[in-house]
């Protein structure tokens, strides 16, 4: 394979035209104090003000003093020979040792290590445990990793609070098992989903603004957490929190206080947001599936309607909600979770006012599909009436 070469004026321009601050600095320091220019004339020639010429020399004395006793460089990193000894007795290899205690897997104890902001390579980690007499971990099962999950974050963490962090470049790596995330990302930016969010009535905070507080929601439902309300493993993971532009997730109280300020008109308008960006991409044609969808409620049972659940073959207290899907892309175009027995039959007439809205010549809606239940032989006749074709299916006797 052939070298490539560097032009000699590219090395020249090197330490000439330095392209980062550090190395901006080093070489004005050295011409302040070796070459003899005044703090004028350095600071028209990397453009500083004087005044910032004076402030770093000041830092960097002070830097200068105390490298001195720690025996370390204010700008350039010793590189030290020899090998590297563990610190088994400090408080990281502590935290790490009762970690492993409560069945933490090594890439589990790294994770978490980073998200307390201490990281540790896996494989410090493992020297670790291998010195304090821990073998490798048997293989354990979905069940087995919740009860863990449960009682080892829970009992010996306490998560960082969320935050919105710009990207580090320079932090190159990161422990996560929520990593595939960041592929949803182009995708958010190339239909600008997060340009709707950000035009959305969804509430939002100097800490956690609009859009990182959705994203961590759509985090949550993206990764493979059935119970994360048990389970606090991805207030930890910061490749999570990264996919939100947090340093980490909010945790579990975090989202149920911030459920409970949104209301059904800011979800309805942000629908109605997307269902513009789906129809511009072509991803809603002109027929619409409906159906009711059974939610079970384990709380209350004096709380909700009961309604039938076919998975159970029985009626249950629970939620029935409405969703409408375009049956090609499976795209969900509208969803209503307040229904109850008395308005269901109304449903599908609430749907064509929210698919229309005031625009009532948007004729791009031409076929309805669901069951013969769904509404009643009236409201067939008004979807008649507005030029919609309706096929309802029956369950054979």
């Amino acid at each position: 394979m052939a070298k490539t070469r560097i032009p000699p004026h590219e090395v020249m321009e090197y330490f000439l035209k330095p392209r980062y601050a550090t190395h901006k600095q080093y070489l004005a320091l050295r011409m302040f104090f070796i070459d003899g220019l005044s703090a004028e004339e350095v600071a028209q020639r990397f453009g500083y003000k004087p005044t910032a010429i004076y402030s770093i020399a000041r830092n960097f004395k002070r830097k200068l003093r105390a490298c001195q006793k720690d025996d370390e460089d204010p700008f350039f990193q010793i590189l030290r020979t020899g090998p590297k000894t563990v610190d088994r007795e400090g408080d990281d290899a502590q935290l790490v040792i009762e970690y492993r205690k409560k069945m933490l897997s090594i890439p589990e104890i790294e994770i978490l290590m980073a998200g307390l902001g201490r990281p540790m390579s896996a494989g410090l980690i493992g020297i670790i445990l291998r010195e304090n007499g821990f073998t490798r971990m048997p293989k354990r099962d979905r069940a087995t990793k919740e009860e863990t999950h449960q009682s080892g974050y829970a009992q010996l963490t306490q998560a960082p609070l969320s935050s919105a962090i710009p990207f580090d470049a320079e932090e190159t790596s990161l422990p996560s098992r929520g990593v595939g995330l960041l592929c949803f990302l182009p995708i958010i930016k190339s239909y600008g989903i997060d340009q709707a969010i950000e035009k959305s009535m969804y509430p939002g905070t100097s800490q956690i603004p609009r859009i990182n507080a959705i994203l961590s929601f759509l985090a949550l439902k993206l990764s493979d957490f059935e119970r994360y309300g048990h389970d606090d493993a991805w207030c930890m993971d910061r490749g999570l929190g990264m996919f939100a532009g947090l340093n980490v997730l909010p945790k579990t109280t975090w989202f149920s206080i911030y459920s409970d300020k949104v209301t059904r008109d800011m979800n309805v308008a942000f629908l109605k947001e997307c269902n513009q960006i789906w129809r511009s991409a072509g991803l809603l044609k002109d027929t619409v599936n409906m159906d009711f969808v059974t939610i079970p409620y384990w709380g209350d049972p004096d709380t909700f309607e009961r309604n039938w659940s076919g998975k159970r073959r029985k009626a249950i207290e629970s939620i029935e909600a409405a969703l409408a899907h375009d049956p090609d892309t499976g795209i969900i175009c509208h969803g209503d979770t307040t229904v109850l027995h008395e308005n269901q039959n109304e449903v599908v007439l609430e749907f064509l006012d929210f698919y229309h809205g005031e625009e009532q010549e948007d004729k791009n809606l031409k076929y309805l599909v669901f069951d013969s239940k769904f509404t009643v032989l009236e409201n067939m006749g008004r979807l008649d009436d507005k030029g919609i074709k309706f096929l309802t299916i029956q369950a054979n006797a």
